[in-house]
């Protein structure tokens, strides 16, 4: 797909919609405001080119990225973070940054003139789109000696539409119950299933897939998309069964399979604008 033929798809869509990017990277349309997610779109995840390899290609660069009103980092690890990405997007002086505590320099240094931190729990608004920044159970940090300076987090984003979790990376843990009395229910939760063996190492950082369908119960969320898969292979089990356990996992825990789905990458769905669930049909150019 040429970056013509993906803008074009891009046109295509209405409000609310969302289209994968891959990996974590989202556009979101919500409210008549465009957000962007963790735009990673570089070939490698880490510095200078060194690092684990993208197998599927980005739809597009980040020069291609359209004009977002908001633009969210969970965290600075390379797969989320991406500097060539950050570099090249060309609407540094329209847009709102929002990020974790530590992380508005790395933004400012580039260029970007709206830069705001937050720590858990804080609350940014304009108009009616409110970002509140959310716990996770993760840490940071992009070289020797930086090992948890920044801070990690998720995201809730709410419009007069409806409430989106943005789960960023994760573990398992009780806060989630804490996020959906406090900040959920959520209509539509965007979930990292992938990158969570071997759980001896990934425990503490990932979720399973079938802990994902946990945590989205658990938050309160109507429906939930499956992310941070089928990209980039960070950790060593098939890349392409977290779907298909997503997928299972949610008949298992009675959650409507329907409402637990994947994306293709590059493939862009409009939402209901009652429920933010999911609308039968795909727009690919």
């Amino acid at each position: 797909m040429t970056q013509a033929e993906f803008d074009r798809q891009l046109a295509a869509v209405g409000n609310p919609s969302l289209t994968w990017l891959g990996h974590s990277a989202f556009i979101l349309r919500l409210g008549g405001r465009l957000i962007l997610t963790d735009p990673f779109l570089g070939e490698t995840a880490g510095p200078l080119g060194f690092g684990p390899k993208r197998y599927v290609r980005a739809p597009m660069t980040g020069a291609g990225l359209p004009k977002a009103d908001v633009l969210l980092v969970s965290h600075n690890h390379y797969d989320h973070l991406d500097a060539p990405t950050i570099e090249a997007y060309p609407h540094k002086e329209h847009t709102q940054v929002i990020v974790p505590l530590g992380l508005g320099a790395f933004f400012t240094k580039r260029g970007y003139r709206k830069v705001q931190e937050q720590d858990w729990w804080d609350v940014w608004t304009s108009g009616d789109l409110r970002i509140e920044t959310l716990p996770a159970i993760h840490h940071s940090g992009r070289g020797i000696g930086d090992h948890r300076k920044t801070l990690w987090a998720s995201f809730g984003i709410t419009t007069a539409e409806g409430k989106v979790w943005f789960s960023g990376d994760t573990a398992n843990g009780e806060i989630f119950e804490e996020i959906g009395r406090r900040a959920g229910p959520f209509d539509l939760a965007l979930v990292a299933i992938g990158a969570y063996t071997p759980r001896s190492l990934m425990k503490s950082v990932h979720v399973t897939p079938e802990e994902a369908i946990d945590v989205v119960r658990r938050l309160g969320a109507s429906s939930t998309i499956g992310m941070h898969w089928g990209a980039i292979a960070l950790t060593p089990e098939n890349p392409f069964d977290a779907p298909t356990r997503f997928k299972r996992a949610a008949e298992a825990q009675g959650f409507c399979a329907g409402n637990a789905v994947t994306l293709r990458i590059g493939e862009s769905r409009n939402l209901n604008s009652a429920t933010l669930g999911l609308i039968d049909g795909e727009h690919r150019a």
